[in-house]
């Protein structure tokens, strides 16, 4: 899956541009800095590869998810609807701008289940968030006409879908804003990184001054410029998007090494009457990081879980229903408003409340589901001692089960 694994020269070389340089951060030192920008080259790379008007890098992808809601104006009060399968960093972003966070349920996409999210609209509500787990998207076209009819922000979490695009656009580039994670296991990485991206002007300009402590950057330097509002120090070092320099480049490479192992792999597992798979709403889209799929149960999901680990193959296949990353089920320091400073009385009261939610339609899918992370570094042998063992855990679980097949 993750850039990282095919670590080459080209990383190397725009590494070392910045060493010899010795600038490491990326405003400032003109002088010193022997014509290298590698953050402003990166956020003009994104712009081209991924095709949004404007791209600004920050420091994570939590940070630039809380970048991207400061600026569409998302705080205090606000609701922000988003889903029960994500990651941490989702909820951790919504409140540290004050907001609240609405989780509500996905479907068989393993994102967003529109139905879920117009029952979850409030007059509190601002913003809508996909998150586009697994390298795969949401179903954009009902979340756009859900945000259209009742006034509301889309604001797309595409950390973890790098690459995938739906009808033509890339994730990310579709709402009001998007955002990229950066960081060491994603598609193309910086070590430690992320973006925010949008085709508005004024969110942009207000990304650019936010994430550097509210800086204009139109003094003649630092000390000259102006701070039309607060903001924090969420910015990006030149060594970090140097990587990430070399690595957007290679995108494309990436990604079509990991539809040619997820295909094989997926080629296996079809084998099984009793697998089913991930529902894409645009699988020309998808961009391969992950093989998603689901068994008939969630007693035989656990049985073949079981048998995976017996068989010391479970490495690289995630049951997320157990996860303590990534579903709500496993989140009690969410759900009891554990923090370390206190919460606004909205957000405490939302989170509580989650103790007593209904996310059962999640459960009967998150329960069924296995994801298979796709390596770059898998060749033809490897991927089908992969799919063969897999399949054969499958098998041995069905028949100590003795599930009927679903044809």
């Amino acid at each position: 899956m993750p850039g990282f694994e095919l670590w080459s020269d080209a990383e190397r070389k725009e590494l070392m541009d910045v060493v010899e340089s010795g600038i490491l951060m990326r405003y400032g030192f003109d002088a010193q800095r022997k014509g290298h920008w590698k953050a402003k080259e990166l956020e003009q790379a994104i712009c081209d590869r991924f095709g949004a008007r404007h791209a600004q890098l920050v420091s994570s992808g939590t940070a630039a998810l809380t970048t991207a809601m400061a600026a569409l104006g998302i705080g205090a009060g606000d609701e922000v609807i988003m889903p029960s399968f994500t990651f941490v960093a989702s909820f951790e972003a919504v409140l540290s701008t004050g907001a609240v966070p609405v989780l509500v349920d996905v479907d068989e996409t393993l994102t967003l289940n529109p139905a879920a999210v117009r029952a979850a609209i409030t007059p509190k509500t601002k913003c809508v968030m996909p998150v586009h787990m697994c390298g795969s998207m949401a179903d954009m076209d009902a979340l756009q006409a859900i945000c259209k009819e009742h006034k509301l922000l889309l604001l797309e979490d595409a950390c973890q879908s790098i690459g995938a695009a739906y009808k033509g656009k890339s994730l990310g580039t579709i709402g009001d804003a998007g955002t990229f994670s950066f960081d060491f296991v994603k598609t193309m990485t910086c070590g430690e990184g992320g973006v925010v991206m949008t085709n508005r002007e004024d969110v942009y300009t207000k990304c650019d001054a936010f994430s550097d402590h509210g800086h204009d950057h139109k003094g003649v330097d630092r000390g000259a410029d102006l701070h039309p509002f607060l903001g924090y120090n969420f910015r990006i070092s030149e060594l970090h998007a140097a990587v990430g320099l070399a690595q957007v480049r290679r995108v494309d490479e990436f990604l079509a090494i990991q539809k040619t192992n997820h295909a094989a792999l997926k080629g296996f597992l079809s084998s099984v009457p009793q697998v089913s798979f991930r529902q894409l709403p645009d699988a020309e889209g998808d961009s391969c990081t992950f093989l998603s799929w689901f068994l008939p149960t969630e007693e035989l999901t656990r049985s073949v879980v079981a048998e995976l680990k017996a068989q010391g193959i479970l490495g690289g296949n995630f049951y997320w229903y157990d996860n303590n990353w990534h579903y709500i089920r496993k989140w009690d320091h969410l759900k009891n408003a554990t923090a370390l400073y206190p919460l606004n009385e909205a957000q405490r009261t939302a989170l509580l409340h989650l103790r007593e939610q209904d996310f059962s339609a999640s459960d009967a899918v998150m329960g069924r589901c296995i994801s298979t992370s796709i390596s770059l570094l898998w060749t033809e042998e490897q991927v089908k001692e992969k799919g063969e063992k897999i399949v054969a855990a499958i098998n041995k679980a069905l028949k100590n089960a003795a599930v009927p097949s679903q044809n």
